[in-house]
């Protein structure tokens, strides 16, 4: 099926009829240049989705985005980096509201048909007097030609910008889709801080897109994570036009089948280059599980074995050490028996049968020095699999994360602390 999607350039704003802005706000440091605030809307209503964080400690945006989209479509999505406006109270609330609603006033929409991102640190309330007056020169900036600026302005510790866009055909139409991503770091499955946003000039109705949405990021966004940790912010928001000119997808036809698979390429090839670009990481890990008597026992096994500090430490030594890798399939609290298990990596054999396999150290050495290899564990007990994307742990990724706090000394200057 991949051979059927044309890559092309445009990100977010590769679709028809979407428009796309960014600007400078000045949002963790009033002194920096660096975009931080951005705009997608599309000049036409759309049907819309979106999946959020399962953490139940929820970001403020997260939170009024849910609501939004429980009244109706998203026509716009707001975003901003440097501040997350989490555990922010009512305040919170009260400017999320405030951006929803001046982009609202500014292209005459309901403040409903808007949507609002967060991402950045967590605990202080946001700047918005760096914010909301700056929204009407936002919105006088939109463009078709930005969505490079968009997937700029989200990043916060990414070390680069992710985007992607594609073309394809359905029933004699070309129909273009294009998402960006950012997320680097407090990765973890049941929504990896993430957020994406993805536009398409397909025509499907908002219960098509939905149940394609959840289903494509329960095989994406849900397969990945760096350092175990759920954000509070993490946030996947689709919007569909029609602009494509096509008769509307129904559910479970043909067109249905390409579109879907046409999303699951655009969002698994984001949530790697998540993974890709984790927080000082330096090996990319496919794990592979293959075997169990279910589908929950393969998920199982294979988020124990992606998790494990200890797996993914001595990955990052380049330490081809199964014996960790079997300790965590031991207590993911699957169902399955020491004698059975084999492991793989890049298909050479490292244990067999829950012992030592005969395959020199030297060569399973070599494979583990590598920047991209896989694990393979053979359950012998079934036929369920499963497969998530992962990364090394690196003491780079400590020293990075052991203080975030400079930001504090800012907020006080600004009289929010």
């Amino acid at each position: 099926m991949e051979s059927h999607f044309t890559k092309i350039k445009g990100g977010v704003g590769a679709p028809q009829g979407f428009l796309t802005a960014a600007i400078s706000c000045g949002i963790k440091n009033p002194d920096a240049t660096r975009l931080d605030l951005a705009l997608i809307h599309s000049d036409v209503p759309c049907a819309s989705a979106g999946t959020f964080t399962t953490n139940r400690v929820k970001a403020a945006p997260v939170k009024l985005s849910q609501a939004h989209l429980r009244k109706g479509n998203l026509r716009c999505i707001i975003a901003n980096s440097g501040n997350a406006n989490a555990c922010t109270g009512v305040v919170g609330i009260r400017d999320a509201k405030a951006m929803c609603s001046g982009v609202a006033k500014a292209l005459s929409l309901r403040t409903s048909e808007v949507g609002v991102c967060s991402t950045g640190v967590i605990g202080l309330p946001m700047p918005m007097v760096r914010i909301e007056n700056r929204i009407p020169e936002l919105v006088e900036k939109l463009s078709p030609r930005s969505g490079a600026d968009v997937a700029a302005a989200i990043i916060t510790s990414d070390t680069h910008a992710k985007e992607v866009a594609i073309s394809f055909e359905i029933d004699g139409h070309t129909v273009k889709m294009g998402g960006c991503v950012k997320g680097a770091g407090m990765i973890s499955p049941s929504m990896a801080t993430m957020l994406c946003f993805i536009t398409t000039d397909a025509n499907l109705s908002s219960d098509c897109l939905r149940k394609c949405t959840l289903e494509c990021v329960e095989e994406s966004f849900n397969r990945i994570t760096i350092d175990g940790d759920m954000s509070t912010n993490d946030t996947v928001l689709i919007l569909a036009n029609g602009k494509s000119g096509m008769t509307s997808i129904r559910r479970n036809s043909s067109a249905c089948k390409i579109f879907r698979a046409a999303l699951q390429y655009v969002m698994l090839a984001l949530a790697k280059a998540v993974v890709r670009d984790g927080e000082r990481v330096t090996k990319f890990v496919t794990v592979e599980v293959k075997g169990a008597r279910t589908y929950l026992d393969a998920k199982k096994v294979a988020e124990a074995v992606s998790k494990s500090a200890l797996v993914k430490s001595s990955w990052n030594g380049g330490d081809p050490n199964w014996g960790r890798i079997i300790h965590a399939v031991g207590y993911s609290r699957a169902r399955i028996r020491e004698e059975l298990v084999d492991i793989f990596i890049n298909e050479k054999a490292a244990c067999l049968g829950g012992l030592q396999a005969p395959t020199p150290m030297d060569e399973l050495r070599a494979i583990v020095a590598q920047p991209d290899f896989t694990i393979n564990i053979h359950l012998n007990q079934g036929e369920a699999s499963y497969t998530m994307y992962t990364s090394d742990l690196s003491p780079e990724y400590v020293d990075f994360n052991r203080s975030e706090y400079a930001y504090w000394k800012q907020a006080r200057k600004d009289g929010l602390v």
